[in-house]
């Protein structure tokens, strides 16, 4: 038995149980390697630590998906049914940490290379710093350097030495401690990994002190505690086992409101009783790897909030109650963000003429200098030498863009796509956001996704395993639809008129027309041409749950999960859930979606106050996507909005549209029907394309809109007053395109004509009237009938309204 291949995480288990509880290894390094080796051969393991190896396949041998008739019914049915696994001497550390308040540290600083240095070092220190720590080398090769030098800086600065008198006792180093098959995940910001029991504050410590060595003000926060080995499979459990609270406790109990505070509440929108199904499948879900993840997590907020605490059986670590603090004064330089004051200034070397600084000679704090750098690295990820600032100088930061244009030489057919007639090596990385406007007629769009029912799907996952497969899934997920959006949907674009104050590309020269600030687990930040981001928007919707659903294949890509959604019952109204041509919609059926805000804005809006809309609107498509839930719709959801001048919106973008853009006399109107499902964001583009191929003059379109505030009847008849005067055929056009596919009345026995408006019903019963023709207007712009020529110029009239 013990010569069978073992999991990837059920080795690192297994290599914690062997090292023991203390910082010395309970066997001889040599046979832990052995073991590792073995393990994944499939060769037999050491005899000394075979017993171990046997608990840990106990342990694996336990079904995720446990059944209700499987499931202990006593804590004494569990002890005696897992007494091995119970017994199993020692514990095991698991730690949880990682980044915290990551759009406050990206986005103090106003500019592109700042802001896109701050993403780039926060993503390494993630997806490599951390994993090096257990001797997980990264898949670039480009990182080989970089990687001894986070080893050496962990043995430098948790090197287990430790004074005794005059004699220097040497102890193993943390780093001898950790191997890679202890990882879970090490995406999105975080990281959860097992380690051996004695490491787990010694491992939490230098977590949290690799982000303020690289960072210097990045906040961090990294908790850890000590399971036993039936814990992992069954959750938390009392050294008094008999005390544990379970499931013929649970039974009587669970309507008691601290009970459900943390179980969960059991089918609160049904009217029929609970069965015991409900409340035995509640209780099962609770109870695994899932509450100890839950329990760090809770311990991490409580750190994260300043909050000291100490653990039963490890030391106190240092506070973090304290945030790194900068000394400042009034009378002395300060950085570009004024937060702080700069010791440095990017001026040409006038000792070397061939030492140039920045444009403009920029003022750096040490903090913002170091985000620069990272920035405004070379295509390849290697960062420039700098003579301005000196004092940190890490060999390579690999960003998103070189990770797109590896994506694209796997698939010939992108590539071809996306690059066009262009060398892929003068491409450029735009310098500023005034390029992405230059090549975008001055306007550029913002968007912001995160998953939904990502906690609903992870609160039924059951084992280490399972997490680990839906972390890698979610990731390659969320990159590859982003990746798959940009080059559907875009191509290197040309500077033109370019600003020698800031930018050293030439004018003329090639750049990738976008932008990736972040792709961390499920959440996305993109920065993109203005004529190309609802299409770029719905795709990543769409391409995200395909992905899931094993529907579109990734090269070297393997998705490990089941994401289907399971039959329902009662069947979907598909006309409730799409107000656009809901015959043709399609059944999602994925079980994690995204919700996406897209902010269309002039490149000389802050990007502090873009981030306040972004966000606004991505909780808005959230809500959406929560109401359209009841009716079966499980997909994604876009919420968009129209900026072109810098103060458009005073209030938040949902007063905004309540006192400004909703009528109650004597119809309820809605002069916006955002947001839209991903099949009716699909309409939407479709709809203009069909105005712009009917000639609808722009005048009449701002026209009817003006309309709109006059009332439901004035609207209509005025519409097809304009309607009748269109070019022959032009007419029909828009009749099927616009009035048949969104304005149709719910009846189906009314054949009356409702365009522009579409009439919905809400919760009260009561009729509404909303209409896409402002949605319309405001994107007319912004949207083309083709695509343009790859590798030229896009080609829009963004007119600004006086």
């Amino acid at each position: 038995m013990s010569g069978l291949h073992m999991e990837s995480i059920a080795i690192g288990i297994a290599w914690c149980l062997a090292w023991g509880e203390g910082r010395e290894p309970q066997f001889d390094p040599s046979v832990l390697q052995e073991m590792r080796r073995a393990l994944n051969s499939g060769e037999e393991v050491p005899p000394q630590v075979r017993e171990i190896v046997d608990r840990v396949r106990e342990l694996l041998a336990i079904p995720d998906n446990i059944s209700r008739e499987e499931f202990p019914e006593t804590i004494t049915d569990l002890q005696n049914k897992y007494p091995n696994l119970w017994n199993q001497p020692g514990k095991i550390g698991l730690v949880y940490g990682g980044v915290t308040k990551v759009k406050q540290y990206v986005f103090e600083d106003a500019k592109l290379p700042d802001i896109r240095g701050a993403s780039a070092l926060l993503d390494r220190i993630n997806l490599v710093d951390l994993p090096a720590f257990f001797e997980k080398r990264p898949e670039s090769n480009r990182y080989n350097i970089h990687f001894a030098k986070v080893r050496k800086w962990l043995d430098e600065n948790f090197s287990g030495e430790s004074k005794l008198s005059e004699a220097v006792i040497h102890e193993p180093k943390l780093s001898e401690a950790l191997i890679h098959e202890m990882i879970v995940y090490s995406t999105g910001g975080n990281i959860l990994a097992f380690c051996p029991a004695f490491f787990v504050n010694e491992l939490t410590d230098a977590i949290e002190k690799r982000y303020s060595y690289e960072t210097l003000t990045a906040n961090s926060c990294a908790v850890g505690d000590t399971f036993k080995l039936l814990e992992i499979r069954f959750g938390l459990l009392r050294d008094q086992i008999e005390e544990t609270f379970w499931l013929e406790k649970y039974r009587p109990e669970y309507k008691n409101s601290v009970v459900e505070a943390y179980f969960g509440k059991l089918d609160k929108e049904s009217n029929q009783p609970v069965d015991s199904s409900h409340i035995e499948e509640a209780f099962i879900n609770r109870k695994s790897f899932n509450e100890l993840t839950t329990k760090l997590a809770v311990m991490f907020n409580q750190r994260r909030s300043g909050n000291d605490f100490e653990g039963n059986d490890v030391e106190k670590r240092p506070s973090r109650r304290y945030p790194p603090m900068l000394e400042t004064h009034p009378y002395l330089q300060r950085d570009q963000s004024d937060r702080r004051s700069a010791i440095t200034r990017a001026t040409d070397n006038p000792e070397n003429p061939n030492q140039k600084g920045l444009p403009g000679n920029p003022w750096f704090s040490e903090v913002s200098a170091r985000k620069r750098k990272a920035g405004d690295r070379a295509k390849n990820g290697i960062i420039k030498k700098t003579h301005w600032y000196t004092e940190w100088h890490p060999a390579v930061i690999e960003g998103w863009v070189e990770k797109f244009e590896d994506f694209l030489k796997k698939p010939p057919e992108k590539l071809n796509k996306y690059w066009g007639d262009n060398n892929p090596e003068d491409v450029e990385i735009a310098q500023s956001l005034t390029q992405l406007g230059s090549v975008s007629n001055g306007f550029v769009a913002y968007i912001y996704a995160d998953g939904n029912n990502m906690g609903g799907y992870i609160q039924k996952i059951t084992t280490p395993q399972k997490y680990q497969e839906f972390s890698e899934d979610v990731d390659n997920a969320t990159r590859y639809a982003v990746f798959q959006a940009l080059a559907e949907h875009l191509h290197p674009r040309q500077l033109k008129g370019n600003n020698k104050s800031e930018s050293t590309l030439p004018d003329g020269a090639w750049i990738h027309p976008f932008e990736i600030i972040t792709i961390g687990g499920d959440d996305i930040i993109l920065i993109v041409p203005a004529d190309r981001a609802l299409a770029i928007a719905k795709t990543i919707g769409e391409q995200f749950e395909q992905i899931l659903l094993r529907q579109v294949q990734i090269p070297n890509v393997e998705i490990k999960g089941d994401y289907q959604t399971q039959p329902s019952e009662k069947p979907i109204d598909l006309s409730k859930c799409h107000r656009y041509l809901s015959q043709n919609a399609g059944t999602t059926n994925c079980q994690l979606s995204t919700s996406i805000g897209v902010l269309i804005a002039d490149y000389k809006t802050p990007i502090y106050y873009a981030k306040k809309l972004y966000e606004q609107l991505l909780k808005s498509a959230k809500k959406r996507a929560k109401d359209l839930k009841k009716h079966g719709y499980c997909g994604g959801t876009v919420d968009f909005l129209v900026m072109k001048s810098v103060t458009a919106i005073s209030s938040s973008i949902e007063d905004f549209r309540k006192e400004a853009l909703t009528k109650d006399s004597p119809q309820k109107l809605k002069l916006y029907a955002a947001p839209y499902t991903l099949h009716e964001i699909g309409g939407l583009i479709e709809s203009v394309k069909a105005l712009k191929q009917a000639d609808f003059p722009k005048s009449q379109l701002y026209q009817i809109r003006s309309f709109l505030e006059q009332g439901k009847n004035t609207t209509i008849l005025n519409y097809r007053y304009f309607r009748t005067r269109l070019k022959d055929g032009n007419s029909e056009i828009l009749k099927k395109e616009f009035e048949e596919a969104w304005c149709k009345p719910k009846d189906p026995e009314n054949n009356g004509n409702l365009a522009p408006w579409m009439s919905v019903i809400e919760e009260n019963k009561r009729t509404v009237y909303e209409t896409i023709w402002r949605e319309i207007v405001d994107i007319y712009d912004f949207i083309e009938l083709e695509d343009s020529q790859l590798s030229s110029e896009i080609s829009v009239e963004a007119e600004v309204e006086s």
